[in-house]
């Protein structure tokens, strides 16, 4: 009776080892919902990642979290270094890093203010600087690194690790954009030749250190490890109740009545899992414009295509998701299945809370 993602552990195993040998440096991405695994549950397999290094060639030292407060997730149940992605500011969550914790964190520092801020606070952090790239999201510019490069001098700072690039993503070639990246931090000066990047694929990496040998790469990966193998993963929800409905008949909390003959089905899986709460895709093909005007359309007239299949098929909502279940509609025709039987689910990860991840 639950929202199960049930995933073929050789096969998911079997990738991420191939994953990790393809991708020296690898520094793996353990965020948000855990892209539906859960953070402490990929901190443990970073631990299993390292202790397969004699097989993959690298061994996991650096783990990579989103904030401050994600690092309590993985600390315990990960030995190396925790890497944030979220820039430090002198607020909040970044304050309360324990004495004990502290020595292993990496911080993401993307303003000059910020440099001064942090070492004067804590003269032996360790950080990144990350650059500003055409995503232009968070980073410092060439001057600013020039900046930053001088006040490390001045005051003698060694907590520097590398530098950090967050790439967009729908880019034919990244290659010109960190070349000229790491152009910068040559002429800058700053006494690092790490870099940390993302979104770079195989090629790009290759290509990348064969131009800049002087440069240790160090990809960061989240999506394309956990879920690179989307075979390897199965989404299914419990059918909890079936009802027979005739024509005109009301169902649900709004009353709606029935279009037509038909059974309504209570499958588990509602908007507490994420279900009916769709992330925008950022994708602006005119094929997907396209369906956003027919789902738009149908939203208007209480038709809305739901993420659950029975028999291959994707079935319609009743009425938008419930907290923690939702109302089917199956025509008359259809093959009804059982209460108790598992119906397939297409979520996205990301955006997915699971009620039980089954690994075999």
């Amino acid at each position: 009776m639950s929202l199960r993602l049930a995933v073929d552990g050789d096969r998911w195993r079997s990738h991420l080892l191939h994953a990790v040998s393809a991708r020296p440096g690898i520094v793996p991405v353990a965020k948000g919902n855990g892209y539906g695994f859960g953070i402490g549950s990929l901190a443990r397999r970073c631990e299993w990642l390292t202790a397969k290094a004699e097989q993959t060639g690298t061994a996991i030292d650096v783990l990579a979290v989103g904030t401050y407060l994600e690092l309590a997730q993985a600390a315990d149940r990960f030995a190396g270094d925790l890497q944030v992605l979220t820039p430090w500011r002198p607020l909040g969550a970044a304050l309360d890093v324990s004495e004990t914790l502290s020595n292993r964190v990496i911080h993401t520092v993307s303003r000059i203010a910020d440099v001064r801020d942090l070492t004067e606070r804590k003269p032996d952090a360790r950080f990144v600087l990350e650059q500003l790239t055409s995503m232009r999201r968070h980073g410092m510019t060439r001057r600013e690194l020039v900046e930053a490069a001088r006040v490390l001098d001045e005051r003698q700072l060694t907590g520097l690790v590398g530098v950090s690039m967050h790439l967009p993503l729908n880019t034919a070639s990244h290659v010109s954009e960190v070349e000229r990246l790491l152009n910068d931090v040559v002429a800058t000066g700053l006494p690092t030749r790490t870099v940390f990047v993302s979104h770079l694929t195989i090629g790009e990496l290759t290509r990348l250190r064969s131009s800049f040998p002087d440069f240790v790469v160090r990809p960061r990966l989240g999506t394309d490890l956990w879920l690179g193998d989307r075979a390897a993963l199965n989404v299914t929800a419990t059918v909890l109740d079936v009802h027979p409905l005739e024509r005109g008949e009301a169902f649900g909390y709004r009353g709606r009545s029935m279009p037509k003959s038909g059974h309504l089905l209570v499958v588990s899986g509602g908007t507490a899992h994420g279900i009916g709460l769709e992330a925008p895709s950022g994708d602006q093909s005119l094929r997907s414009r396209a369906a956003t005007i027919a789902r738009s359309g149908m939203d208007v007239v209480g038709v809305v295509r739901s993420p659950f299949s029975i028999d291959g098929k994707q079935r319609l909502f009743a009425e938008p998701p419930h907290m923690q279940a939702s109302m089917l509609f199956l025509p008359s025709g259809a093959r009804v299945p059982g209460v108790g039987e598992d119906i397939e689910v297409r979520v996205r990860f990301t955006a997915t809370t699971f009620d039980r991840v089954d690994i075999s």
